[in-house]
């Protein structure tokens, strides 16, 4: 339902300015502040005449701003007062900091109520309980905890298994894993180091080989040393297995990689152990791959490079003869906890 009329003054009490009373006079005009102000209505006032409150609309009526008794004034007489309540039925508004939460009906604030803040920021609360804005972080970056005291932050993901790089072959004569200007695999940052070899598909059939790096270049003196062994689904063309000491490489495979299949054929996982300490640097890898003519292989090995204790600054994989057709390598690098 519309309302027509005068829009109402909502909880706003009021005292009228001192009205001088007009010998033979009923009609006087309301102002505060010098200002002609309207009541609600005849209801919403308290009018005094010579000590007593009036009736409303018996003693008095109103008309916009205009008060009119019901009899003439005479000299002598005097209007004590004039108050004018307002809309008594709305509360209108509030004084500052006068709203208490119980006052506020729960799930009524929304979120076109809330101030504007920054895209991503998350609300939290500080040391004192107080609501602090977290600063939005960046792309791939986690909230985490920083303790009590203090709001939690977004930061880079700390993890102890982290995927650092990945090397897709194709018609290549060996991939390596080195430290350069713009590329560094192996630091002190990890303990240890994954290779997972997905899909090496070989030019040739092919034994797959590996040589550690170090100052950039293979190693290719006659100091690694290495046993692999394993089975296959065809036990009459033997295990492949093979050990041997002071060889130029190592051999990861015991039997040559079949080529023909185009899909991929050899998947492997390599594992360094501390790679960029002091020390004879020690590998163990695991295996699977077709071998022409013999099934299924499935094999797993050990080595340890027994020269120069140097820090390993990177690992070269190639086949004994002929390119890598194709293959998927990545490395990983592992902390300890």
């Amino acid at each position: 339902m519309a309302y027509i009329g005068k829009t109402p003054t909502v909880g706003n009490f009021q005292k009228c300015d001192a009205i001088s009373v007009v010998n033979g006079q009923a009609a006087y005009t309301l102002q505060v502040g010098s200002a002609n102000v309207s009541p609600e209505s005849v209801n919403h006032m308290l009018v005094s005449l010579n000590g007593v409150i009036q009736t409303p609309t018996t003693a008095y009526t109103v008309s916009g701003a205009t008060l009119t008794f019901d009899s003439n004034l005479a000299t002598g007489d005097v209007i004590d007062f004039v108050l004018l309540l307002g809309n008594v039925l709305d509360i209108g508004t509030p004084s500052d900091d006068t709203v208490a939460t119980a006052k506020i009906q729960d799930d009524a604030v929304t979120l076109a109520k809330m101030a504007s803040g920054t895209d991503g920021n998350i609300i939290s609360y500080d040391a004192s309980g107080n609501p602090v804005a977290i600063a939005t972080g960046s792309d791939g970056q986690v909230l985490t905890s920083t303790g009590a005291g203090s709001p939690p932050a977004f930061e880079a993901v700390s993890a102890d298994f982290v995927h650092i790089k990945t090397v897709t072959a194709s018609n290549v004569s060996a991939v390596d894993f080195v430290n350069g200007t713009s590329d560094v695999v192996f630091d002190a940052t990890y303990t240890s180091y994954q290779i997972v070899i997905n899909d090496l598909v070989p030019a040739s059939d092919a034994h797959v080989h590996m040589r550690i790096m170090q100052s950039g270049s293979a190693v290719t003196s006659s100091d690694y040393s290495f046993f692999t062994h394993g089975g296959g689904s065809d036990v009459s063309a033997g295990n492949g297995n093979s050990n041997a000491d002071n060889q130029a490489e190592f051999k990861l495979t015991g039997q040559a990689i079949y080529d023909v299949y185009a899909s991929g054929n050899y998947f492997g996982i390599i594992n360094c152990s501390k790679p960029t300490t002091t020390g004879h640097k020690k590998f163990m890898w695991q295996q699977s791959f077709a071998s022409d003519g013999d099934g299924v292989k499935g094999q797993s090995g050990a080595g340890q490079f027994d020269g120069n204790t140097s820090a390993i600054n990177g690992l070269s994989f190639y086949m004994d003869s002929g390119n890598i057709s194709s293959g998927n390598f990545s490395l990983y690098g592992r902390k300890t906890s």
